[in-house]
């Protein structure tokens, strides 16, 4: 089994310097492959310097986040990849934590550890809930959309994926239409038609929140309607045997717009606040989706939690 660890970069060389060194100095070794989308800053004469220790694409044009990504992968000689953004960064055992759990479950396409998320300075600000029984454990394919649709199986950001390079390559890869708003995750529901998922926990990477983050250049409006149409994609390919466990699609769209709805409210914009919760806020099912969501991030999930989703804790 052999990865590749894809990182995509704009601009930001100081930031990319401490990607770049997290993963290189992996304990396992990786083939590392650096997508430069085309920078006018010093990115250039870095990765170069480096020599053959990473391989550097620089693209010829700006074709954005989503259609890096893709390049990086079709670059990539590795069975799997894993990815990195250039703002976040890897725990030195990552990629051989990684290899342990898949070769354990080889069913798997998708991969998934937990991250601490750290500010500019990498002072720590908060950790991913963790998930499920165990420190490994799987999901079988006929279960994932289920639990992503009740927010049971959540695969975070890049930085905490890994997926088999020929499952994304069949899924089709990033969809550029959404650049930086919820790409990542109609990757993850895509790979995940392909086979198991796995669950690692144990936080084994870094995300950095901060101003320059790509996904706060997007409206509350914006998000939530590429929130819906996330859910409208996991809805359609829950398999028949959870049809009968789930609520119904108009009450999972009045339930994201009640929690953006009190998004908006966090953060003082009463008006804008109405306008995504109404009328949602008239739906006693949208509140009961909501109140269910709100207790479960407070506690680690459980196999008997979610009826009818199989967790299975991988032996170590």
């Amino acid at each position: 089994m052999k990865f590749t660890i894809v990182i995509t970069t704009y601009n930001r060389v100081s930031l990319l310097k401490r990607a770049v060194e997290s993963a290189l100095a992996q304990t396992v070794p990786s083939e590392v492959v650096v997508v430069d989308d085309c920078s006018t800053d010093e990115t250039e004469a870095y990765v170069t310097s480096l020599g053959d220790r990473v391989i550097y694409h620089r693209n010829t044009k700006n074709v954005g986040h989503s259609a890096s990504i893709n390049i990086g992968v079709k670059v990539a000689q590795g069975d799997w990849v894993k990815l990195i953004d250039d703002d976040d960064y890897l725990d030195l055992q990552c990629i051989a934590e990684m290899k342990r759990a898949i070769a354990m479950r080889p069913q798997a396409v998708i991969c998934s550890c937990q991250a601490i998320q750290v500010d500019e300075n990498e002072v720590e600000l908060s950790r991913t809930r963790q998930t499920g029984p165990g420190r490994f454990f799987y999901v079988p394919q006929e279960d994932i959309h289920y639990g992503m649709l009740l927010e049971k199986v959540p695969f975070g950001t890049p930085v905490q994926v890994a997926f088999r390079r020929d499952a994304f390559l069949k899924s089709g890869g990033w969809d550029s239409s959404l650049d930086a708003n919820c790409d990542d995750i109609d990757s993850w529901i895509k790979i995940a038609q392909f086979g198991d998922a796995i669950f690692i926990n144990r936080y084994l990477s870094y995300r950095t929140i901060w101003q320059g983050a790509q996904n706060r250049k997007f409206s509350l409006q914006k998000r939530l309607d590429t929130n819906i149409l996330m859910k409208r994609k996991i809805y359609s390919l829950v398999s028949e045997k959870h049809q009968a466990s789930i609520p119904s699609l108009s009450a999972i769209q009045d339930y994201l717009k009640l929690h953006w709805g009190l998004v908006a409210l966090k953060q003082r914009k009463l008006l804008v606040a109405l306008k995504l919760a109404t009328p949602a806020f008239l739906s006693p099912s949208a509140w009961g989706i909501l109140a269910r969501a709100m207790s479960a991030r407070k506690q680690p999930t459980k196999a008997k939690e979610v009826r009818k989703l199989v967790l299975t804790e991988l032996e170590v």
